[in-house]
């Protein structure tokens, strides 16, 4: 049995009257990848706050290895924090910075000797790390995140990406056992975000330990994740691997924000049978009611696009766009208020007309969702994004 590392439990938080997560439970495994995904406002990074001790809950408690720690200031937490702009110090090389947590920090038993100035005192007492140890760490760290020979570099001479790597080194210095990441590549483009992704991962499970990762960006939580943890308006919408996510959402949210998806009104006639565009398919859920309202959810790759005397539905070819390794195609549905995507590596013209096919494995269906999809107008008193 896994072993839980960080519990929410009951969590409330509210940001000038406004609720942010409400009655909020969530529970991380030990040596796991963990992303928080949603959309701007939904409460990801004021969970991620919470567990760094930066943000107290109006009520509920925080839990480390069966330990409570709501209260407890962020520096006495086995946690550290990357943070999307990165947070290094100009005045210091790369050294100094990966050094600075190690520098300050003081030995908890000489820390509880100053009785005699008042108790805990702040700074005073002997350093947990001799020069000998730093220095070693240090070269650890850099070498660890691809910065050998880096050291005496000023910070402000290096790219974007080379900061964050000296970030995220810092940040591990302290061999923390949580390490807390804040849409740490938001700032970089897109081929060095795609780079910084995969040495994460690499640097991840290397050392083991429990890596939770803030985004909005659902291509980066699907290649980087163990598990995703899918939030909307402070409510958690799903929580399972990158493969369940994606094949299996649970309501027409999650169908919606992972990735892109034909959501259409269907009826469920009875178990395996479903109606939608005016014509009926076999699929593979039960335990719906009959003739109940559902949504029918179809990913454009499992589209089968065949002859239009094959077809139990038809459309229009509205228009094509070539996307390097398939072309993606939208398609006026009759009947449909919405055009279905289709993604397939051979083109149709636009206004041909077209076949459209399901396998029965590739149709979803779920609960009909009341609420929006991913375009959410949403609070983002607490996000800070």
């Amino acid at each position: 049995m896994e072993k839980t590392i960080i519990s929410l439990k009951n969590i409330t938080v509210s940001f000038d009257g406004e609720t942010v997560l409400e009655n909020f439970n969530l529970d991380i495994h030990d040596g796991e990848f963990v992303t928080l995904l949603g959309p701007s406002g939904c409460g990801k990074t004021t969970t991620l706050r919470i567990i760094g001790g930066f943000i107290e809950p109006d009520s509920g408690d925080v839990f480390f290895n069966d330990r409570c720690i709501t209260g407890l200031p962020p520096y006495k937490r086995q946690v550290n924090t990357v943070f999307q702009r990165y947070a290094l110090f100009p005045h210091l090389n790369v050294f100094e910075n990966v050094a600075f947590g190690m520098r300050i920090k003081k030995a908890p038993e000489a820390i509880s000797e100053n009785k005699s100035l008042g108790g805990r005192v702040k700074g005073i007492g002997k350093k947990a790390f001799t020069e000998k140890e730093i220095k070693n760490k240090v070269d650890e760290m850099l070498k660890l995140v691809d910065l050998e020979g880096f050291a005496k570099r000023r910070v402000d001479s290096l790219s974007g990406g080379q900061q964050q790597r000296v970030a995220i080194a810092r940040a591990l210095a302290n061999d923390p056992k949580i390490l807390l990441l804040d849409e740490p590549l938001g700032a970089l483009d897109l081929k060095l975000r795609k780079e910084m992704q995969v040495e994460l991962k690499k640097i991840q499970q290397r050392l083991g330990i429990t890596f939770i990762y803030v985004t909005h960006d659902q291509e980066e939580a699907l290649s980087m994740s163990d598990t995703i943890v899918v939030m909307n308006h402070g409510v958690i919408q799903q929580i399972g691997t990158p493969t369940d996510v994606y094949n299996e959402p649970t309501n027409g949210f999650v169908a919606d924000f992972i990735g892109e998806s034909n959501i259409v009104d269907g009826i469920m006639r009875r178990d395996c049978l479903v109606e939608f565009g005016g014509a009926q398919f076999e699929c593979v859920d039960k335990g719906f009611a009959p003739d109940e309202e559902i949504d029918v959810v179809i990913r454009p790759e499992d589209v089968i696009v065949v002859p239009p005397r094959d077809a139990k539905i038809t459309g229009m070819v509205f228009s094509t766009t070539f996307k390097g390794v398939h072309y993606e195609m939208t398609v006026d549905v009759p009947g449909e208020e919405e055009y279905w995507l289709i993604q397939s590596t051979v083109a149709q013209k636009e206004g041909d007309l077209i076949g459209i096919d399901v396998l029965p494995e590739n149709i979803h269906i779920m609960k009909k969702y009341t609420g929006d999809y991913a375009g959410d107008e949403e609070f983002e008193g607490g996000e800070q994004e």
